[in-house]
């Protein structure tokens, strides 16, 4: 597929899809086209058997460092001259007017993130405030330089936080944590991102990205990519439910369907003691996917 962007760069090796925001003079500061290829990555990279797993980074110095507020205008590209209501978002979010005009953009790139097959994750190199921290959220796992400097800092520029957070963020550290962080505005450092449970390790800024990709080789390498993505929306969203027995009726279908596919490939290599061999492609899902719509 055509991953030729303006403010992104994307490189394969060995099935791992290295996605660097590329705008290093303005510290990869956020845009509205940003937020446009995002989504439009996210959206071709799911169906790209080609790509097992994603790294996203940043280029030069900074991961982002959140919204450009250069722009004239309303600098989050919403149009001032609507007057919306929460019936809108829920009937006509689709509608051009209101993705356009009115939906959070910062939200529509999480969205996409969430619903993409492949793992995801992200390696932190620098400042990642605002937007710049709120989007990896959707990411599986994050990873920070030794010189990260991170921040919720909506309380500041008066706005409220964004890009899905308050469903994520709690998710992820706890809502004590959480409130904290986002109460303060306070921009910290990655061993307190570690102390939170924001990130899961700390490296040195030379081998941050090294790190990030052998991680994700680990992911995908002998793994089946259905089971992969099944498994990534199983835990996001039966997690979220609010009885396991609808974890129980996901669960039943998607071992079904995988048990008569790579699964008998999984039983076989391991009885013979060779090398696995999955056929299966996650551009290919069992027809129970996707099922919640």
């Amino acid at each position: 597929m055509d991953y030729q962007y303006n403010t992104l760069h994307a490189a394969l090796d060995q099935g791992v899809l290295t996605l660097m925001l590329n705008r290093p003079e303005q510290m990869n500061s956020f845009t509205v086209e940003m937020a446009n290829e995002l989504v439009d990555f996210f959206t071709k990279a799911s169906e790209d058997d080609e790509i097992g797993a994603i790294v996203v980074t940043g280029s030069g110095r900074a991961f982002c460092a959140g919204m450009d507020l250069s722009r004239e205008g309303n600098v989050f590209g919403l149009d001032e001259s609507l007057q919306p209501t929460l019936q809108d978002l829920q009937q006509r979010g689709e509608d051009l007017v209101i993705k356009n005009s009115v939906r959070d953009t910062g939200g529509r790139v999480t969205l996409s993130i969430f619903e993409c097959k492949k793992p995801v994750i992200c390696a932190i190199n620098g400042a990642a405030v605002g937007i710049g921290l709120t989007m990896t959220l959707a990411m599986d796992i994050r990873l920070a330089s030794e010189k990260a400097k991170m921040g919720f800092v909506f309380g500041k520029l008066g706005i409220c936080m964004e890009a899905c957070s308050s469903w994520f963020l709690p998710r992820i550290v706890g809502i004590q944590q959480a409130l904290e962080w986002v109460y303060t505005a306070d921009i910290f450092g990655a061993e307190e991102a570690l102390a939170g449970r924001l990130v899961k390790a700390v490296y040195p800024a030379d081998q941050l990205l090294a790190e990030a990709q052998a991680l994700a080789l680990r992911m995908i390498n002998g793994k089946s990519p259905v089971a992969t993505a099944l498994m990534r929306q199983m835990i996001y969203r039966n997690s979220a439910e609010p009885h396991p027995r609808v974890a129980h009726n996901v669960d039943s279908l998607a071992m079904f369907y995988t048990s008569i596919a790579d699964g008998k490939e999984g039983v076989n290599s391991f009885l013979e003691k060779r090398d696995v061999a999955f056929t299966g492609r996650a551009s290919t899902m069992p027809p129970f996917y996707p099922w919640w719509d």
